[in-house]
């Protein structure tokens, strides 16, 4: 069995982790006749590796477009050939691939874009740090704010100030964590995946009250 990646639209696969070369937590480099690139969220612009972005892929399975439905059709397939996958990922030297977000779970300040993987990975190399989860949180000026919910390791003090500091060494401005809660436990699913929605509905919840 071979950890694969793709959509619907890719036929279905772009990446295949190759059996004799498998990197943990990547989806592989891209199968054969497949192009891929990543382009910044701002600009769209190719990326260079390790920078976190858009995945686009060109090679002869990807769609020729939705049925009756071209302005669907222009927002996924964005340059002749070329799919806008909606997958935020980074990809290294090699071309292996790591998917990080969804686009449409990224967060907006001011007009910027902001992975929450991104700020999850940083906190997490904090030495005081377990888990991490990262929520957009609306905000009246800025339209949302990052807000991180952090498990500590047992017996831990550091305050959020610290690892608000911690993160924002390593971003740009825009990117730093605007807000931290600590938790006793991150919402998963069985497959480990973070439920942002579940945190997105309770900080609105408490808003609302």
């Amino acid at each position: 069995v071979l950890q694969g990646y793709g959509m619907t639209e890719t036929s279905p696969v772009i990446n295949v982790n190759p059996i004799t070369r498998i990197k943990d937590a990547t989806v592989g480099p891209p199968v054969a006749d497949t192009i891929e690139k990543v382009v910044s969220l701002d600009d769209g612009k190719e990326l260079g590796p390790g920078e976190i972005g858009e995945l686009m892929a060109y090679g002869p399975q990807i769609m020729k477009g939705y049925w009756n439905n071209e302005e669907a059709t222009k927002e996924t397939l964005t340059e002749p050939g070329w799919i806008a996958t909606g997958d935020i990922v980074s990809l290294d030297e090699e071309g292996y691939v790591t998917i990080l977000d969804r686009k449409k779970e990224m967060i907006k300040y001011k007009g910027y874009q902001i992975a929450p993987a991104e700020l999850e990975a940083l906190l997490l190399e904090h030495p005081d740090v377990v888990d991490s989860a990262v929520i957009p949180k609306r905000d009246a000026e800025a339209g949302e704010v990052p807000k991180a919910f952090v498990l500590l390791r047992e017996g831990k003090d550091v305050s959020a100030d610290e690892l608000m500091g911690f993160v924002a060494e390593r971003v740009a401005p825009y990117k730093k964590v605007r807000e931290i809660e600590f938790v006793e436990a991150i919402p998963k699913t069985a497959s480990g995946k973070i439920l942002r929605r579940e945190l997105i509905e309770q900080e609105r919840a408490k808003t609302a009250g």
